[in-house]
């Protein structure tokens, strides 16, 4: 740039001097006061002047187009550089784009992930508090038969004590005014201060040996893959190969009673886990609804109709029924639940055990259940 700037003074020098001897041409004396040989030399003056002026004028157009050309490199040049620096900071920036949209992208899946286990975790503690709701509300109702059962046994009791009186004492209270053919008479006699006979308790029997006996078991295949596939989507749809079976072959026979209406309800209330059993002295008790409606009775079984002692009576649902149910009756309803009861923990989720114990612990139930069936049960109520 400073070179053109040169060839620019330059011209203007040239310029100059043409001006000068443009100036002194004008400045001679006029033709008429000069020779011929003053004009000739004038000619070559003016000749020479113009040859000048022509060789200065293509010097200087030629320094300017080589200026000019060197101004463009130059410019080009800086051009290219500019350039280069623009390309490498866009190359630095894509770098830093892409960098910056992998960090993106690695927070993404952490929040996915993140987010993944924390509804994961919120789902355990869900069902950890549902089965420790249902735990607690299992051990509460149980805790309630037992109060209620140990009310009606104080009830119970009370009234044996306040109905014995001197004039006319309980006989149960009493075992020495029972009659003779109810007690047994032994070796020996201990006097008594109010009958002043020798009668004395019945002496315990005693135990019975019985033969040991060495049980084996072997598992069978074709309830054992029923069990499996139940077990690995468990569901209380009847119709399932594996509760088809039990149904058709345990529950139904069992739950088979004389009075086809009522041991249908009876079915139901023990599928939907509604049924209640609770002991037939909690009648007497304040809290038993007085408008209840009671089916049966203490000397009558309402399932089989048969005379029978009914300890207990069941609920179903919410209704406000009572139905008395035989001893035997109640064996075969208590088995069918307890069956089913397990059967809904393994579907919770509440068993921790392994295949093959669950297997033996489902045909432990189901014993039960063709035990009670066939009328074998164990009173201990």
């Amino acid at each position: 740039m400073w070179k053109s700037q040169a060839v620019v003074e330059e011209g203007k020098h040239h310029l100059a001097n043409l001006r000068i001897g443009t100036v002194w041409k004008e400045s001679m004396p006029s033709e008429d006061g000069m020779g011929p040989g003053f004009k000739s030399k004038e000619r070559e003056i003016q000749r020479s002047i113009q040859s000048e002026e022509e060789h200065t004028k293509v010097n200087f157009m030629s320094r300017l187009r080589s200026s000019s050309v060197e101004i463009r490199e130059k410019g080009s040049e800086i051009l290219r550089e500019e350039l280069l620096k623009a390309q490498k900071e866009l190359q630095l920036k894509d770098e830093e784009c892409e960098r910056l949209s992998k960090v993106r992208d690695q927070l993404e899946r952490e929040l996915e992930e993140l987010t993944a286990s924390l509804f994961e975790e919120a789902h355990k503690m869900v069902r950890e508090a549902n089965t420790k709701q249902a735990l607690s509300e299992k051990q509460l109702k149980e805790a309630h038969g037992k109060i209620d059962m140990l009310q009606a046994e104080v009830t119970a009791l009370k009234t044996l004590v306040i109905t014995s009186t001197p004039s006319s004492p309980n006989r149960e209270l009493h075992p020495q005014l029972q009659s003779p053919s109810k007690v047994v008479f032994k070796k020996g006699h201990s006097r008594n201060k109010s009958t002043s006979s020798a009668i004395v308790t019945p002496a315990p029997p005693a135990p019975q040996v019985q033969p040991v006996s060495k049980e084996s078991k072997e598992v069978d295949p074709v309830l054992f893959e029923e069990f499996q596939q139940w077990k690995e989507e468990p569901t209380l749809d009847k119709t399932c190969p594996f509760l088809e079976r039990i149904y058709r072959e345990d529950v139904w026979p069992c739950l088979s009673f004389a009075k086809r209406e009522l041991a249908q309800s009876v079915q139901d209330a023990v599928e939907n886990n509604t049924l209640s059993i609770e002991p037939a002295a909690a009648q007497t008790l304040p809290l038993v609804k007085v408008s209840a409606i009671e089916c049966g009775g203490p000397k009558k079984c309402a399932l089989t109709g048969l005379s029978k002692a009914c300890k207990h009576r069941i609920k179903l649902g919410d209704t406000g029924n009572y139905y008395y149910i035989s001893p035997s009756c109640r064996a075969r309803i208590t088995a069918v639940c307890n069956f089913f009861t397990y059967i809904r923990y393994i579907q919770q989720g509440l068993v921790r055990q392994e295949v093959e114990q669950m297997y033996w612990e489902i045909m432990r139930l189901r014993k039960e259940i063709a035990t009670a069936k066939l009328g074998l049960y164990t009173d201990d109520t």
